[in-house]
């Protein structure tokens, strides 16, 4: 870290969006710094998948790697901190860290990342990310073949049964709390053989992390390999609020095109603005992301 304060771009959020919005930046010299606190929402998954050159790598092998490439670039600066508060001031943003340091710039990215709202069932965090699992194009190869379960509602439900409905023939639907699949999808599902058993879940049995049994109220074990679950989420970060950034019904940062906010000069990417949860998705946005920015600069400049 360097005894420059000022810089031309904050990002906050040094995972695969903000460190590929850094990589951009820093090819065009921009004096960036990059304030990361070192907790991805992935860090219990064992392997990424469906990203080329590194499918099967471990998060953090490949979230090491980018890191020191992108250090490579002698105008990005990282500041190893939580960014806790940002206001706007003439000509740019100042972020305020949970260690007390403030940097200010021209504009911010916010690459802040969402926060799973992990319900207290006993043996569910123990299994998140390793066999309950949030997607399948990111983990239903290593599940193929296998006894399913998909803990999920209404349509998100339904949209989940026919995608792994393609990689196993063993499916049982475990929708909880009020029943919100119509009779339209149960018969489309039951075409398909896809179980539906709507009684109350009390635990996971497993072993490190890995699903043996979901337990009923009702006493009944049911053995699955795998269990895909629709959670809830909230921004990781308040500050895309306190800054005024309108989010979607669904929660996420609402973007354009460019992955600009409805606040001028604050940009977000990765999984705070999409519902595709994937390394690739997260580097794709990061890069737009940066030569946006360092778009405006120019044009700012020039």
């Amino acid at each position: 870290m360097t005894t420059n304060k000022r810089y031309d771009v904050i990002i906050i959020g040094g995972s695969y969006a903000g460190l590929s919005a850094a990589m951009a930046l820093g090819r065009s010299l921009r004096n960036v710094v990059v304030i990361d606190s070192g907790q991805p929402c992935n860090q219990p998954t064992p392997h990424s998948h469906n990203f080329l050159t590194q499918d099967g790598s471990t998060p953090a092998a490949i979230a090491t790697l980018a890191r020191q490439q992108v250090e490579q670039y002698k105008t990005v600066h990282f500041l190893d901190d939580f960014a806790t508060e940002a206001r706007k001031i003439d000509n740019g943003f100042e972020i305020t860290t949970r260690s007390g340091q403030t940097v200010t710039g021209k504009k911010l990215v916010l690459a802040t990342g969402i926060k799973d709202q992990v319900p207290a069932l006993p043996g569910f965090a123990e299994c998140w990310g390793v066999s309950l699992v949030h997607c399948p194009y990111c983990h239903g190869y290593e599940f193929r073949g296998q006894p399913t379960a998909i803990m999920a509602n209404g349509e998100r439900a339904f949209h989940l049964a026919m995608l792994v409905s393609n990689l196993t023939g063993d499916v049982t639907l475990l929708p909880q709390g009020k029943g919100e699949i119509t009779d339209e999808q149960k018969t489309r599902l039951g075409k398909h053989n896809i179980i539906i058993d709507e009684t109350e879940i009390t635990a996971l049995e497993h072993e490190n992390g890995q699903i043996k049994n979901v337990v009923f109220s009702n006493g009944v074990k049911k053995s699955f390999t795998a269990v895909y679950a629709a959670l809830p989420f909230v921004q990781h970060s308040d500050i895309p609020a306190s800054l005024g950034c309108t989010l979607t019904e669904q929660g996420h940062i609402k973007t354009d095109g460019q992955q600009k906010t409805t606040v001028p000069g604050v940009f977000a990417c990765g999984d705070n603005t999409s519902p595709m949860r994937s390394v690739a998705n997260a580097v794709y946005s990061g890069n737009l992301t940066g030569a946006v920015v360092n778009r405006e600069l120019a044009e700012e400049a020039f």
